[in-house]
């Protein structure tokens, strides 16, 4: 988001970057800085502008995570329907069976009345009585115990099949409500940059847009494997492509989406959220950043880029900045982490 503009000392090793970095905010500064005192309301609806899009930066994680959860308990409900018709199947094929059975028994003059148990309106009741019938025999107490088995465990995975879609609704209840959230905060910042001025509009888009999109020298760094090298390629191969909140690509992005496209191009499967992504690998210093590595921000890992050498990373900063280079030390808190 916005609070780019703050930037965090870099370490040793990102000296260009880091430098490129304050050239570009001292120009934004001064951009922003000349406006008189008499326009500090307008300040204000910046510094709100940015503050909303930075809200609906959570928002829009806290979106895709519940979307993650909903087709995951999605693809668990079906296997579970699945696995239920089947055993359904083996029941049936098992009463069948029995059925056959005491059909055999009732044209030779009777029925045993353990089977004609199992054809009462209460089996599960039936099931627990049949071992104590004296006149069953050692078969059918085998199918009869097979078939009670049966019976209980689909029982029992109904049960947990209900429970999933239950919480399959709860997670489809989130995802809406916070689409809604994500909406309502992007309508609003429309809404307040419609009505700045049109120089300080000029001025926050020239300011929204202070990052490159044309190649910063990347110092010669190299990907650490091939994996992180094609990862790196698709990114940036992403560049000038539109923020949409929600979008894994290829025509647009969110921060996570962006990260989860680029590596699913290098045959990596990354979680959705940022969050996810803070410990889809293994923690490095960023002193040791290479091509590849993800860098999460904020204490709450709610915003990420992929890191590209030389003190740059590649991101989806927010709605109305395209994908982008911008100084790894763009946001507080940054977090790496290797695939």
């Amino acid at each position: 988001m916005r609070s780019h503009r703050r930037l965090v000392p870099t370490p040793s090793g990102f000296d260009r970057g880091a430098t490129a970095a304050l050239c570009v905010l001292a120009a934004t500064a001064a951009a922003l800085g000349a406006v008189p005192a008499a326009a500090a309301p307008h300040d204000d609806t910046r510094s709100e502008v940015d503050r909303l899009y930075e809200e609906a930066e959570h928002a829009t994680e806290a979106y895709n995570k519940a979307d993650e959860r909903a087709d995951a308990l999605k693809k668990e409900v079906g296997t579970a329907q699945d696995r239920i018709a089947r055993q359904q199947e083996r029941i049936n094929s098992m009463r069948e069976t029995l059925g056959s059975l005491a059909g055999a028994q009732y044209r030779s003059g009777g029925i045993d009345p353990s089977l004609a148990l199992l054809f009462s309106d209460d089996p599960a009741d039936y099931l627990d009585k049949a071992s104590a019938l004296d006149r069953i025999n050692v078969h059918q107490a085998g199918e009869l115990r097979e078939l009670q088995s049966a019976m209980r465990e689909t029982g029992q995975e109904r049960a947990e099949a209900a429970g999933k879609l239950a919480e399959l609704e709860k997670s489809r209840k989130a995802v809406a409500t916070h689409k809604r959230t994500v909406e309502r905060k992007l309508a609003r910042a429309r809404q307040l940059l419609n009505a700045l001025p049109s120089d300080e509009r000029a001025a926050y888009d020239r300011a929204s847009r202070s990052g490159r999109q044309e190649m910063p020298d990347l110092g010669g760094a190299v990907p650490p494997n091939g994996r992180a090298g094609a990862a790196v390629a698709a990114a940036r191969a992403a560049i000038g492509k539109p923020y949409v909140w929600g979008a894994t690509g290829p025509s647009g992005f969110d921060c996570s989406g962006l990260m989860v496209w680029s590596y699913r191009q290098a045959g990596v499967a990354l979680p959705r959220t940022s969050q996810g992504q803070r410990y889809a690998g293994r923690q490095v210093p960023l002193s040791q950043a290479q091509p590849g590595d993800l860098v999460t921000y904020r204490s709450d890992a709610s915003h990420v880029g992929m890191y590209v050498g030389n003190g740059q990373v590649v991101h989806a900063p927010y709605p109305g900045a395209p994908v982008r280079y911008d100084p790894v030390g763009m946001m507080p808190g940054a977090t790496v982490t290797r695939v």
